[in-house]
């Protein structure tokens, strides 16, 4: 994913790689997050990328980048999505505050939006605690606002677990002193796995 200009770009299609997976880069997610800030856009690092931003360093590889971003900064967001070929890929979950972006490259933003009321409380979209937005950390470099670790642990249950879900929240909890979650408890001897 480059953010150049995209009629200087030659354009890919996914025909042309029928066999590659469509990853997202470190430095994808650094140019995207780039161009973010230069716009004065605050964006938050979950998901995967997330996880790996609080650990500092790259664990797996990674299909997509989930954000969280205000409500409000949507229609600059698309925009600027837009101008870089990017086009709302349907999904049975889209809504106004979760919807994904993708290119004809295969890259994806899974972004997630959140209004906030006078109080820091969640008053329309992904219902985001404000103290969840509080992390910090590192891609490739470059310091980035991501969910707090302890939140990311909590956000990582109440679905079907796969093994990559282990690995991320059993890092953080190693790295955060946090302590693993019962649900993941299974994995620890092998009973149950799951790509």
């Amino acid at each position: 994913m480059r953010f150049c200009d995209r009629r200087s770009a030659p354009s890919l299609s996914l025909d042309v790689m029928p066999n590659r997976t469509p990853e997202m880069m470190a430095g994808d997610v650094v140019e995207f997050l780039q161009l973010l800030d230069r716009q004065k856009i605050e964006v938050w690092v979950d998901g995967g990328w997330g996880v790996d931003a609080l650990l500092g360093r790259q664990t797996r590889p990674h299909a997509d980048l989930d954000i969280a971003i205000r409500h409000s900064d949507v229609p600059a967001v698309r925009r600027l999505l837009g101008e870089r070929g990017y086009r709302p890929i349907p999904r049975p979950d889209t809504r106004d505050c979760n919807f994904v972006l993708g290119d004809e490259a295969g890259h994806e933003i899974d972004v997630h939006t959140f209004t906030f009321d006078a109080d820091g409380k969640c008053i329309f979209g992904i219902a985001y605690p404000a103290d969840s937005l509080t992390g910090s950390g590192m891609i490739a470099g470059h310091r980035t606002r991501c969910i707090c670790a302890e939140w990311m642990v909590q956000f990582h249950s109440g679905y079907v677990l796969k093994l990559k879900d282990y690995r991320d929240v059993s890092a953080l909890c190693s790295a955060f002193g946090i302590e693993l979650p019962r649900e993941y408890e299974r994995f620890r001897d092998g009973s149950t796995v799951q790509a």
